[in-house]
């Protein structure tokens, strides 16, 4: 079956008139805003009653790559030659001025520009009664490149999930089937030691599951912040005794809290999973003393106490500068140990939804240092 054109009955290949970039009855609605078609962040693009081209802003010269002085006067479907994923070419399967006479609209769908350049298009036919010709072809054009960045993420995210989990359970479920098929051949200690790895693996698969729904909470704006006075001082602490009691030794930490600090209102879960994070970090990644400096916080325009701050900091190689802005994205991995590459992301969540700040930097033994920032004072609805 042959498919129309869509070409305006009437039009020619000529080039017309030059016009200005966008016409001033192309959308009267915009002028009457005060709106210049310029400020719109997506493509647009307008053609009039015969299927020229009175309207293509700067966004759509941005994302097309054809300059707007190209564009205007010409035909619709040579200014923007379109073809769906097979092939097709979009206005002659579309043919908006000879199609059907009901139609008012086409649906976002990904289109290719010349060069296989991918772009989210829809379109809007305005017609001067409502199965009269169409007088504006309205053609909204979209960059694809901000959903291609999210869809590797989720790729790059599932991928991380199934590498982790695969070595936890495959051990999980090797020494269970042993145990069961072979139980009398152990011995007590031998049973010990396999439970006991099992134990582990289950943990960490476990860390992985609530990362994965801290991820999502963070994503959505949904974490939830039960906030309760907190003791920073005696959470770093504890954390330090944790350390110490898996085999580090406590000449290795050095704590300096200054006192008197301010109230802290804030979830004290989600402050104990930043500390650990932090303090992981720097066990794990750096070298030397680690030192946590925990401190009032004075505002940058009040000399009053905004907010208390804790920093985090060793004597190790440190971070490169260059990757000093990608530290707190998914899947960072300051080195090769390990590691899933999403805990610095869920602290940052974590800090900001309790309205805080965190960063990065180099330390004064040459490490890195990180310091976070968490607001003082009690809830609003204590208040």
């Amino acid at each position: 079956m042959s498919v129309g054109t869509s070409r305006a009955p009437g039009a020619r290949d000529t080039l017309r008139p030059p016009a200005p970039r966008c016409g001033p009855d192309a959308l009267a609605t915009l002028a009457d805003s005060g709106l210049h078609p310029d400020d719109l962040p997506d493509g647009l693009v307008v053609a009039d009653e015969t299927g020229h081209v009175i309207c293509f802003n700067a966004a759509a010269v941005r994302i097309t790559a054809v300059p707007a002085a190209e564009a205007l006067g010409h035909p619709l479907e040579r200014a923007l030659p379109l073809e769906d994923l097979e092939g097709r070419r979009w206005w002659q399967l579309t043919d908006p001025y000879g199609g059907l006479a009901i139609r008012f609209a086409q649906p976002e769908r990904n289109l290719l520009l010349p060069g296989g350049r991918e772009v989210l298009v829809s379109a809007r036919y305005v017609r001067t009664a409502p199965t009269g010709p169409v007088r504006r072809v309205v053609v909204s054009i979209r960059d694809t490149e901000a959903r291609r960045r999210t869809e590797r993420s989720h790729a790059e995210l599932i991928a991380t999930v199934a590498h982790e989990l695969r070595s936890p359970l495959t051990s999980v479920k090797g020494f269970t089937a042993t145990l069961l098929a072979k139980w009398e051949r152990f011995t007590d200690d031998q049973k010990k030691l396999m439970l006991e790895t099992v134990d582990a693996d289950a943990n960490r698969v476990t860390r992985l599951i609530a990362e994965l729904l801290d991820i999502s909470r963070i994503d959505s704006g949904r974490l939830e912040v039960r906030r309760q006075p907190v003791d920073i001082g005696a959470a770093v602490g504890r954390h330090i005794q944790a350390h110490v009691a898996s085999g580090q030794p406590a000449d290795r930490f050095l704590v300096r809290v200054e006192q008197p600090l301010p109230d802290l209102w804030a979830d004290p879960d989600k402050i104990d999973q930043v500390l650990s994070n932090l303090l992981e970090n720097a066990v794990r990644h750096g070298e030397g003393t680690v030192t946590i400096d925990v401190m009032p916080s004075a505002s940058p325009r009040e000399r009053e106490c905004a907010g208390t701050s804790v920093t985090v900091s060793d004597e190790g190689p440190g971070i490169p500068e260059e990757s000093m802005n990608r530290v707190f994205t998914r899947f960072w991995r300051g080195s090769k140990r390990g590691g899933t590459g999403l805990g610095l992301y869920i602290v940052k969540g974590i800090v900001e939804a309790h309205g805080g700040t965190i960063t990065v930097g180099r330390g004064p033994g040459g490490g890195a240092q990180f310091r976070f920032m968490l607001p003082v004072g009690a809830p609003a609805y204590l208040t």
